[in-house]
């Protein structure tokens, strides 16, 4: 069959998934692997398989990148220590156990291999996890899934790197640290470098067009020569889209944020879904093989039942663990309150003493600019540390919480691209354990992906968040931004599009209006009132970033006063141009 085809059909077997599936409450991924399935069982179809380096660098790299950009970077810093832990200690302990598993039932399998399979299996996927997020369960659990199935594709594959390389010459410990401490360094190295060049470069295309293309590249140009020097090139591309994720705002027009958002999410639900509905496509040819071999599926079957059993007993253990020790820090909130209070009091006096011109510790600044600039970051310090404990307060984790962590951690395409890089030579078992991972990633899907909302709903979590703001957030963001507008309106602060000020009168004419779109044609005066209301909006904008900055708002509050401002820039810039063509 003609491959164009194939792609031409797949693409709209995505979008018609999308759309329809929602209406019947099924989550799309899960039915585009069923319907891969049912056409590789036609007679006609021929057998399917993709080459796993396509999906290893052609789908992940983007598809991460794509992810990171999106990623709610307060929320994930705030909980960055359990996501690491979930990332690099539980994938390391769920390998060497299922190692061990698998060293002991399968005959003739080295250690080393048996934790190379424990290392396929045991990462998250960041495909699969988006099943979860369509549930509205509560933001912060959302955050932990994602960033873990970000960052735990890194440890496992490197893990896997390792243990492949133990099977030809021996297992060396402190060799393995060495590797994995290289691959994440130079990840981070490479990864945060293509973002900051990413962002520099593209703030200086003004086509938006040429923009977003140059942004097709990036996860690329991280990834490649990350993985040539030895590195983990899916961390890279993590970083560099968590770095121009976190640059858009300030580097980048609204056009070419709403044109970046508006294509990659295109990108995204293409190559998500044609993930999945490539996964149902490879099962026929996947069983046929292991039929052939090992005379039967029963075999596979249950190591691989087994296996997802072990996997989930690790994670239910750790991440009772986990919340635990944040039940625990919780209960800690009310001291370290205490201590921020008194941090800001002190702050307080100093900054009075300071200002206080017959005080003797003023004598003693000898540069008031830096005192000033210091005074400020402690400022900030303080009300992101507040704005944290509130965070902490307002959304703790119990084990309601824990047990969506648990069974809403799936594994997917990362874990069958994985085992499908097994070496062919001196690994005789390859299809048996290529048959297990395949086996444990359509178990997982489908059994925790087709009973996660029946959990949700069992464990009192049905509706419990979602990933827009509250309705008061967004209402006291709102209020905050048009007191910014007015403030610089009143210091006389607002400038035209080419630098010049306004006429006082168009100042006095328009008070308080400001923060509103004004409907009159553009026409004189009016022309005057709409570059008025793009420097207000200017104004706002620069006040959301300083907001960003201490934490008292969440990503999704923020993002979504951003679009506005970028809404309403782009619909003013257009009445201006059509204005000056007539």
């Amino acid at each position: 069959m003609d491959p164009l085809i194939l792609v031409v059909a797949g693409v709209v077997v995505v979008a018609l998934v999308t759309v329809i599936a929602p209406k019947f409450n099924v989550a799309g991924p899960l039915v585009l692997m069923a319907l891969g399935l049912g056409v590789s069982l036609l007679p006609f179809f021929p057998p399917f398989s993709l080459d796993p380096e396509v999906i290893l660098v052609g789908v992940l790299p983007p598809l991460l990148y794509s992810a990171a950009v999106q990623l709610p970077a307060i929320e994930f810093r705030r909980d960055f220590v359990p996501i690491a832990g979930l990332s690099v200690l539980l994938v390391v302990l769920s390998s060497v156990v299922l190692g061990l598993f698998f060293w002991a039932v399968i005959p003739g399998l080295g250690l080393a291999l048996g934790i190379a399979l424990g290392a396929i299996l045991s990462p998250t996927d960041a495909v699969a996890t988006s099943i979860a997020k369509r549930l509205g369960i509560a933001p912060r659990v959302v955050t932990m899934l994602e960033g873990e199935s970000l960052l735990n594709d890194a440890t496992a594959l490197v893990l896997l790197r390792t243990a492949v390389a133990a099977v030809a010459s021996g297992f060396a410990f402190g060799d393995a640290i060495a590797n994995f401490a290289w691959g994440v360094v130079l990840a981070l190295v490479i990864g945060a470098a293509i973002g900051w060049v990413n962002l520099r470069v593209r703030e200086r295309v003004t086509n938006s067009a040429a923009n977003t293309a140059l942004s097709f590249t990036i996860p690329f140009i991280a990834y490649l020569p990350t993985e040539h020097l030895g590195g983990s090139g899916l961390v890279a591309a993590v970083v560099a889209g968590i770095v121009t994720g976190q640059g858009a705002t300030r580097r980048f027009t609204p056009e070419q944020r709403m044109s970046d958002r508006l294509n990659w999410r295109t990108i995204e639900l293409i190559l998500e879904g044609g993930v999945f509905l490539v996964f149902g496509l490879e099962l026929k040819d996947i069983v046929q093989s292991n039929l052939s071999e090992h005379e039967g599926l029963w075999h596979g079957t249950w190591l691989a039942l087994s296996a997802l059993g072990i996997a989930l007993v690790v994670r239910a253990l750790y991440v009772s663990g986990l919340i635990w020790i944040q039940g625990r820090r919780g209960r800690n909130l009310a001291r370290h309150q205490g201590r921020i209070d008194e941090a800001r009091d002190r702050l307080d006096r100093f900054e009075e003493s300071v200002r206080n011109d017959s005080g003797s510790l003023s004598r003693r600044v000898d540069d008031p600019a830096r005192t000033d600039r210091r005074i400020g970051w402690m400022r900030l310090r303080i009300s992101r540390t507040m704005a944290d404990l509130d965070y902490y307060r307002d959304s703790p984790l119990g084990w309601r919480h824990g047990s969506i962590i648990v069974w809403a951690g799936m594994r997917g395409v990362v874990t069958l691209a994985a085992a499908q890089t097994l070496p062919r030579e001196g690994v005789e078992d390859r299809p048996l354990l290529i048959f297990v991972a395949f086996l444990v990633a359509l178990f997982s899907l489908v059994v925790q992906g087709l009973t996660l909302p029946a959990v949700v709903r069992a464990v009192g979590l049905s509706g419990d968040g979602g990933e827009g703001p509250t309705r008061e957030e967004q209402r006291a963001l709102d209020a905050e931004l048009r007191e910014a507008s007015a403030a610089a309106l009143q210091a006389g602060k607002l400038r035209r599009r080419d630098g010049e000020a306004f006429p006082d009168e168009i100042i006095e004419r328009v008070g308080a209006r400001i923060t509103e779109p004004p409907d009159e044609d553009v026409s004189g005066r009016m022309r005057d009132l709409l570059e008025l209301r793009l420097a207000s909006i200017e104004a706002m904008r620069r006040r959301l970033a300083r907001v960003g900055r201490d934490g008292r708002y969440s990503t999704a509050a923020l993002r979504h006063a951003l679009a506005e401002l970028d809404a309403d820039q782009l619909s003013l810039e257009l009445r201006l141009d059509d204005g000056e063509e007539e």
